[in-house]
């Protein structure tokens, strides 16, 4: 696959099908991931991967929980904002987006494979970080669709106790990658164009460039 169509498609692709992924597509997965860029080569990370149903019945309700406490705080605001205009163009999005991640949450279980990432001494994640996204680009290019999320952090005591995490080494965790072969379609996400978010040299200056619409294809 081209590294540009891997770039532009791979959003969040939350709903995917229970079929189990291959270990040879998980392992060329892995294998991509650990070539990420890591700070001082240290490669202070590890990665853990969950497929078995006992385990992923276990975090399935901490999830759904967490979930509800990100829609009633965090995004509450924006949530109430997109019901009292649900015609305008950035409510139908924010709904969308709550509709794709409660899915999720509603169904933890059925999602076939789970990446956690890890780091130690690191909790701002500058190495782990890299190497999730190349894990989910590495995905792509299998087929493998994925969605990185961060809110069992939440429950972070809970979810070391049922992973068997060490509490006295200093691992903070990063992420969790859900995986799995998608329901829909691929497609470059719509996003504000990078002239609008990007200054040059002065925040606020003009960045010397505007391409209204994606560059590729």
């Amino acid at each position: 696959m081209d590294v540009r169509e891997a770039l532009y498609t791979t959003r969040a692709m939350r709903r995917v099908k229970p079929d189990p992924i291959p270990v040879d597509v998980q392992t060329r997965i892995m294998d991509a991931a650990v070539r990420a860029p890591s700070g001082g080569n240290t490669q202070n990370w590890r990665f853990l991967l969950v497929d078995d149903p006992e385990v992923k019945g276990k975090l399935g309700p901490i999830y759904r929980q967490a979930m509800s406490v990100l829609w009633a705080t965090y995004y509450k605001d924006r949530i109430d904002a997109a019901h009292a205009a649900p015609d305008l163009e950035e409510s139908k999005s924010m709904l969308r987006v709550q509709k794709s991640a409660q899915w999720l949450a509603d169904n933890f279980e059925a999602v076939p494979l789970y990446l956690f990432g890890f780091t130690q001494h690191d909790p701002g994640g500058s190495s782990i970080y890299p190497a999730l996204w190349s894990a989910q680009l590495a995905a792509r290019a299998e087929g493998v669709g994925s969605a990185l999320t961060q809110v069992l952090v939440f429950h972070n005591d809970e979810v070391f106790d049922i992973l068997g995490v060490p509490t006295d080494d200093h691992w903070f965790m990063s992420g969790c990658v859900s995986l799995g072969y998608p329901t829909g379609k691929w497609g470059v996400a719509a996003r504000q164009p990078a002239h609008d978010v990007t200054w040059r040299n002065q925040w606020g200056a003009d960045p010397g460039f505007r391409d209204p619409e994606p560059l590729w294809p």
